[in-house]
């Protein structure tokens, strides 16, 4: 059945209420709600039956069920190397240097770059490893989870070595079947198509303009002062999606260690990096990159969460930190954190499963795809915004890139008359980066709600700071693709972008400055 514009219906309602009433969970319960009441047309008993159906069925799941007892895992591991005090001897070692706002920032940009090989891993433990020095220099939660959730899939979107790689090519390769040969493999079309990632290269650099300048704007500032100036990293109603240090209690200071922070962070690393391989074909692969895209991630991570468990507690036993009873008994606990986020990450994957149901990403795409055929050089513009169109409204980056590839691969092929040139890679790049920008932002996004949980962030809190901030790099990344238009290219509208994100992030915090009565800088805190 084609429901037409209703189709809109229930990711508009589920994020409406979401901005409304700042609660999530019942928000996206009454999107899925809005799903079934269309699918059951009107009749309400059959619409409830089928909201917990979509909703039970991601529990039925392998790679969600897999997943979900990565978080489980993951929580109480780290649950683990925070009561043993790793992360309190890391922030011993780090205060030494950095002991301003200023440097935490930036130092947190700069590992969210160095853990670039999946978007979950980065944000556990870039969270885990900073949230103690965050805290301690005076950042809010707010621009903390910012960090974390822009040095994620920003950058896991644009590393030739990660599981989102192989995905983007699979979907390439997917795409390209029809087609036979073009001279040219699916790999390399997406490496060709990274400069073109606007938006993920956009999204890094105003992590770091942000950091350097004090150049905040809209609630983000308002949340950056109250913690300079009042010390509060959370607003006083602020309900955090996580918070370990609450669930396990304090830091054991028996034998601070921060082996106990790095080991097990390593194990994490190599455990699921060698997973990924392994599951992906291992050997048989036609190399590391193919392996990481065919690769069952969630495993992988599960196999890694379990390793940093292990060394947790063969560092808790050999130094006698804990018994190994108040080791599981803090692993619970710190499971329990991720209870939240279980929650959150089971009814955004409903709605996905409403909207599937009521057609709404084939309405999307076929009530705009089709107006760039006679005007070709405009298409990378148009996928760019169809795809931060759908993946906010949807909640999912990869979900949005194997509905529009197959779309807007074949089209700007059939208008280049099958010649493999820049307007290919840009419209590529246009539909990578358009996808990650909902993934970043919108409040029923997996990886926003990860960020908010490692951060120990209030989750709408984390969404409307972080809101005004992505569509600034959008903007200028619709600004780029303009530019393409006139033929200007690529390496010359990322540095000129850059330029220009600078300036508008100026402009803006000068606006917050005059609304709010405070300074056009964010003070910098120094810790004494």
């Amino acid at each position: 059945m084609n429901y037409g514009v209703l189709s809109l219906l229930p990711p508009l309602v589920a994020l409406l209420l979401c901005f409304i009433t700042k609660e999530v969970i019942s928000s996206l319960f009454l999107g899925v709600l809005v799903g079934g009441l269309l699918v059951a047309k009107g009749n309400i008993f059959v619409a409830i039956a089928s909201t917990w159906d979509w909703s039970s069925n991601q529990l039925l799941d392998k790679w969600q069920a897999e997943y979900f007892l990565f978080l489980f895992v993951v929580g109480g591991a780290i649950g683990l190397m925070y009561k043993l005090g790793g992360g309190t001897a890391l922030v011993q070692k780090l205060e030494k240097k950095i002991k301003n706002s200023k440097k935490s920032q930036v130092l947190i940009g700069i590992l969210g770059i160095l853990v670039f090989f999946n978007e979950y891993a980065n944000t556990a433990i870039v969270g885990t490893a900073s949230k103690s020095l965050s805290d301690k220099n005076r950042i809010s939660r707010e621009k903390f989870s910012y960090l974390l959730d822009s040095t994620s899939s920003p950058v896991s979107g644009l590393a030739p070595i990660s599981d989102w790689a192989g995905f983007q090519t699979n979907t390439i390769a997917i795409a390209l079947t029809a087609f036979g040969s073009l001279g040219v493999s699916a790999y390399t079309l997406w490496l060709r198509s990274i400069p073109y990632m606007f938006y993920c290269w956009f999204a890094i650099a105003m992590v770091f303009i942000i950091a350097l300048t004090g150049y905040d704007f809209g609630s983000m500032k308002k949340a950056e002062l109250r913690a300079r100036i009042d010390g509060k990293v959370l607003a006083d109603d602020a309900v955090p999606a996580g918070n370990v240090e609450a669930e396990v209690g304090e830091v054991k200071d028996k034998h601070l260690s921060i082996w106990t922070f790095i080991v097990p962070v390593v194990a994490l690393i190599g455990t699921a990096l060698f997973g990924m391989w392994y599951t992906g074909g291992a050997t048989e692969a036609e190399s590391f990159a193919a392996a990481l895209g065919d690769s069952d991630t969630a495993i992988a991570l599960l196999w890694g969460a379990f390793a940093m468990t292990i060394i947790c507690i063969f560092f808790g036993l050999i130094w006698k930190i804990m018994t190994f009873k108040e080791m599981m008994d803090t692993f619970m606990q710190g499971a329990k954190t991720m209870f939240v986020a279980f929650l959150l990450m089971v009814f955004a994957w409903a709605l996905k499963a409403a909207c599937d149901a009521v057609g709404t990403a084939d309405y999307t795409v076929g009530l705009v795809l089709p107006l760039v055929e006679n005007a070709p050089l405009i298409l990378p513009i148009v996928v760019f915004l169809v795809c931060m169109l759908l993946s906010f409204g949807l909640g999912t980056s990869w979900g949005t890139m194997a509905i529009i590839t197959p779309i807007a691969l074949p089209l700007v092929l059939h208008v280049t008359n099958m010649e493999v040139n820049s307007l290919v890679y840009a419209t590529i790049g246009a539909v990578l980066s358009g996808s990650i920008f909902g993934d970043h932002c919108s409040p029923i996004s997996d990886t926003t709600i990860v960020s908010s949980t490692f951060a120990g962030s209030d989750h709408m809190a984390h969404v409307t700071t972080q809101i005004p901030y992505a569509f600034t790099a959008a903007g200028v990344s619709i600004i780029g693709y303009l530019l393409m238009m006139v033929h200007i290219p690529w390496f010359i509208i990322l540095p000129l972008g850059v330029v220009m994100l600078y300036f508008v992030t100026r402009f803006f915090a000068k606006r917050s400055a005059k609304k709010f009565g405070q300074p056009e800088v964010t003070p910098i805190f120094v810790v004494e």
